[in-house]
């Protein structure tokens, strides 16, 4: 809303007779207005999904054979353990390395050459296939050995027990769902007709099959529309080849057909040729403001799969293949194929020709839009009126910088300084075969690079790669640094180059740099890895994850519980079993002399609500009026309970922080004010090593720690939330004789009970 200085009367009146608008976004308005479902669109954030592939040829060495290991497995399970007096935390399924070394082999078959074996040699799937089934019914097993003598374990054979069985979770998913699984999605999507040429096909098919993998978990970030670019680079001798083979088939007329237009539409093929190589971009899109997750990537597969032209340039050997793709929410211009991404740099009637085919996709807003498409259309030409979207500056400011002379890569530098608003930007053309340019400003938007075997792939979340690697890069486009001229300079450029990283190693291959063109060392140091799999983020057979999540909550309470108690002794009753990571002896004894004399639960949204449940269990177990216990929403903690002075201390209170993700600012804001004035801090959160979990005294993580919810309201975590913090509550009660054992074990029953209920 516009303010301006009046009376109470004068403002009271305009505001009656303000107009209402809904869905605007309010920096276009001027004046008063009453403003409905405001448009922000940087909270609702896009996916982008984008893969250069650099080809080594044929690898050499054996295939991995899984079955010794699988033995070695089998015959360590949980009740021969126990039954032979071995340790469970070095001998269980053979140890924690033995575990880890057949998860890295498994994983091996996702690599190109590996992947192409089990596409082409019925016997290897097969046996690929049984060992998936040996490992899944030895899990089952193991599950329910695990169950049934948890209460009976110490924590450490529990929490050793509980590890292992990830690991083979993981071995588990990695064989059936990331490699099996996208055996027949690349069967399906080349077709049995390209299936039997031969297998020059199936690098481009499994790359084009990865991307969609990517986009489709990333749809859950915007899903209105939903577009793929896919690029081939030949050699013009291979190229003339290509277009001898289309005109003995007849297909040439097709091709001359879908490489017509001047927008950049379903089924478009752009086709540039220079000197020594030929450039062919295939484009498909979707745009369907109403639908469910998984139908626009469906559409988009089905195109792909009908595409003969496709299938004829994949059987053809290419010098560079790349592929960008993109799903959106749509926060500037309708939704309509026209502006679904990527778009491209072609003007309305081809007066003034492109320098080349160029293809990007945007998350965020350009802000100054209006004024660049203006500038551009003085200049130059007007550009299509069925594109209205604000990414359609991106490339044809890029192509301005070419007219004046620029190379690309400069070009793309200079375009993305002119830019206002927060944004990520991908972008492939012809004129760097083999690249990919990101570039990303602001804090609204992220880019990450997960690092394969094979390629890279650029994705706007963790989520997109996780698939393929967990080794990435992460862009800081939100950093800002003395430049070269002295003055602060922001935004983080890379360029992802195949042909470098297939001769060179993966790392040579990125390359990284400032707005301003300072260089940003990229070095062993700089790649992180992440322990969250596909497996903690898929959507499986659910139609979306608000369901999904629904139904994993008893299993993510039962996680929660698994290695948290335990039976005592001949007494048959239930105890906690909190070590000192999650609470500190330090800690308990400062509730046990009195110097603990507060205890305030808090969080942010749906945490604040379970941390006002968790307050009221409290209450009840520790039973000590002695002791004030206060829910709070962090900012509230931190805004209004801290005291004003220097001297002020909370040396007095234990603060219980809840995060679902480990990264709420207020949360973690408030953690680290209290922890400055003398407070004992503990967190019940969800992910392992987020930035929470480094900042207080003890954790006691919900689930197995990477049970991460995808959905935006919370319900399987907001569940695991209160029965860890009931668990908290019951420890301190039991450890300070607040509660006697019977009392103790009874409410450890009732949350066991909790996963059926």
């Amino acid at each position: 809303m516009k303010r301006t200085f009046s009376t109470p009367w004068t403002t009271l009146r305009s505001l009656l007779n303000a107009p209402i608008c809904f869905g605007r976004r309010p920096q276009e308005l001027t004046g008063h207005a009453w403003v409905l479902f405001p448009n922000a669109p940087n909270t609702l954030n896009c996916g982008l999904a984008g893969l250069v592939s650099f080809e080594r040829g044929p690898a050499e060495g054996p295939v991995p054979t899984l079955g010794g290991a699988i033995d070695i497995l089998s015959a360590k399970g949980l009740d021969a353990v126990i039954n032979a007096g071995d340790e469970l935390a070095t001998d269980y399924l053979g140890g924690r390395e033995q575990v880890t070394a057949l998860y890295n082999e498994a994983c091996r078959f996702k690599e190109d050459h590996l992947f192409s074996l089990l596409l082409q040699n019925q016997d290897q799937l097969e046996a690929l296939s049984r060992a998936a089934t040996t490992i899944r019914e030895l899990l089952t097993r193991e599950e329910a050995a695990f169950t049934e003598q948890a209460g009976f374990l110490s924590p450490a054979d529990t929490d050793a027990v509980a590890d292992a069985l990830e690991g083979l979770r993981d071995i588990s998913w990695s064989l059936t769902q990331e490699t099996l699984t996208n055996v027949r999605s690349v069967r399906d999507l080349a077709g049995a007709e390209l299936i039997q040429s031969g297998n020059g096909w199936i690098v481009p098919f499994k790359k084009i099959n990865t991307t969609l993998n990517a986009i489709n978990r990333l749809e859950v970030r915007g899903r209105d529309s939903a577009g793929i670019s896919v690029m081939f680079t030949f050699p013009a001798k291979t190229w003339t080849k290509l277009r001898e083979f289309l005109q003995a088939e007849g297909l040439e007329e097709t091709l001359n057909e879908r490489s017509q237009g001047d927008t950049l539409l379903n089924n478009t093929i752009a086709v540039e040729e220079r000197g020594k190589s030929t450039s062919v971009a295939f484009v498909y899109k979707r745009a369907a403001e109403i639908g469910s997750l998984g139908d626009n990537v469906d559409f988009l597969r089905r195109q792909i799969r009908n595409d003969l032209l496709l299938k004829v340039a994949a059987t053809f050997k290419r010098s560079d293949f790349t592929v960008s793709s993109h799903t959106r929410w749509a926060s500037v211009g309708a939704i309509t194929d026209a502006n679904c991404h990527p778009v491209d740099n072609q003007n309305t009637d081809g007066r003034i020709p492109r320098s080349g085919i160029i293809h990007v996709s945007l998350n965020g807003d350009i802000d100054n839009h209006a004024s660049l498409k203006g500038e551009y259309e003085d200049r130059f030409d007007t550009l299509q009126k069925e594109i209205t979207t604000d990414t359609k500056v991106i490339p044809m400011q890029i192509e301005t910088y070419l007219k004046a002379g620029h190379d690309i890569e400069e070009a793309f530098r200079l375009a993305v300084n002119d830019f206002h608003g927060s944004h990520a930007i991908t972008m492939q053309t012809d004129l760097a075969p083999g690249k990919l340019f990101l570039a990303q400003k602001g804090s609204g938007q992220a880019l990450f690079v997960g690092i394969a075997e094979d390629h890279y792939i650029a994705v706007s979340e963790v989520y997109g790669f996780v698939e393929e690697t967990p080794r990435y890069i992460k862009l800081n486009g939100e950093k800002t640094i003395t430049g070269k001229d002295g003055k602060p300079v922001s935004g983080q450029i890379v360029v992802l180059d195949g042909t470098r990283a297939r001769l060179e190693g993966a790392q040579a291959g990125i390359r990284s740099y400032h707005y301003d063109g300072t260089e940003v060392s990229v070095t062993v140091e700089s790649v992180m890895e992440t322990e969250i799999t596909s497996r903690d983020i898929d959507r499986q057979h659910f139609p979306h994850y608000f369901l999904k999540e629904i139904s994993e909550s008893p299993a993510s309470v039962e996680k929660t519980l698994q290695n948290r108690w335990k039976i005592d002794g001949k007494k048959e009753l239930c105890k906690t079993m909190l070590d000192d990571s999650a609470i500190p002896e330090a800690t308990i004894a400062r509730i046990k002399d009195g110097t603990i004399k507060r205890v305030f639960l808090v969080g942010q949204g749906t945490a604040g609500i379970a941390a006002q449940a968790i307050a009221h269990l409290f209450t009840h177990y520790l039973g000590d009026p002695a002791i004030q216990v206060c829910p709070l929403k962090a900012s509230e903690l931190s805004g209004f309970m801290m005291g004003d002075g220097d001297g002020d201390t909370m040396a007095d209170a234990l603060v219980i922080a809840i995060s679902q993700s480990g990264t709420t600012t207020d949360t973690n804001l408030a953690v680290d004010m209290v922890k400055a004035k003398g407070a004992a801090t503990l967190a019940i959160v969800n992910r392992r090593d987020s930035d929470l979990t480094f900042k207080v005294d003890g954790v006691v993580y919900t689930s197995s720690g990477r049970d991460i919810e995808m959905s935006v309201a919370s319900t399987k975590a907001f569940y695991s939330q209160i029965v860890a913090g009931a668990l908290i509550g019951l420890h301190l009660a039991g450890q300070t004789k607040k509660r006697d054992a019977r009392f103790i074990s009874e409410e450890i029953r009732e949350l066991l009970a909790l996963p059926t209920k």
